[in-house]
């Protein structure tokens, strides 16, 4: 095993174990032994299990941020399509990421050189800025006041991240139904609920899906013409 192996092994049994038993309850000698090793390797790499820590939160979150980022910079979407995609993302990443998410969620902040390495907070914190931006250009569209903007996105990226955690476990319903009715409350409100929400996205997603099958088709029926 090469030593960028080494260190991607080490990296991925450390994020296993801190999602399984957080920062305090795992150490150096769990790591080293869970990957048949001896704990100067570990400390080698890393120095300790503050810079394993630090290397998984700073990834996890830079994956958590480049998904919501990508989602909400989506060319041509509008403001509900946008949200409806963020809320989405989240939820794909906690489904595909559940160690991740499990340690970011409980607290990823832990002193590192005297730096912390941030926390769950400050990262929905990011997020509801990159959110706020769009809210601030709804509610000047429809005549409300964009200065509260940001107090809404905080509310909004509040209700998908701690309806996230509770849904982490079980999995139940899937994540689009689950998305389905945080967007109808947050678009919505409760006075307006609809009684069977749907995401405007799917439909948007279902219509590219067509298009694209039917010019692969198209593209098919040419080139089969050509041959004859």
């Amino acid at each position: 095993m090469t030593a960028t192996q080494r260190r991607e092994q080490l990296l991925e049994i450390s994020r296993e174990l801190f999602a399984e038993r957080g920062f305090e309850g795992t150490s150096v000698e769990e790591i080293a032994a869970r990957a048949g090793v001896s704990k100067p390797v570990v400390y080698e790499h890393f120095g300790g299990k503050e810079g394993a820590y630090a290397v998984v939160v700073d990834r996890e979150t830079q994956t958590l941020h480049n998904a919501i980022r990508s989602a909400l910079t989506t060319p041509g979407a509008r403001s509900r399509e946008l949200l409806e995609r963020g809320a989405m993302a989240l939820l794909e990443y906690i489904e595909s990421c559940p160690d991740g998410f499990r340690i970011l969620s409980r607290d990823s902040s832990v002193p590192t050189a005297g730096q912390p390495t941030g926390s769950f907070a400050s990262i929905l914190s990011d997020i509801a800025v990159q959110v706020e931006d769009l809210l601030a250009a709804e509610f000047s569209r429809t005549g409300h006041d964009p200065q509260f903007a940001g107090l809404y996105a905080q509310a909004l990226v509040g209700l998908v991240a701690q309806t996230g955690q509770q849904w982490l476990d079980s999995r139940e319903p899937s994540r689009e139904v689950v998305a389905r009715h945080l967007i109808n409350l947050a678009w919505n409100g409760m006075a307006h609920l609809q009684t069977e929400p749907k995401l405007i996205m799917e439909t948007i997603d279902q219509r590219l899906q067509r298009d694209q099958a039917a010019a692969e088709g198209d593209q098919d029926a040419s080139r089969s013409k050509r041959r004859k």
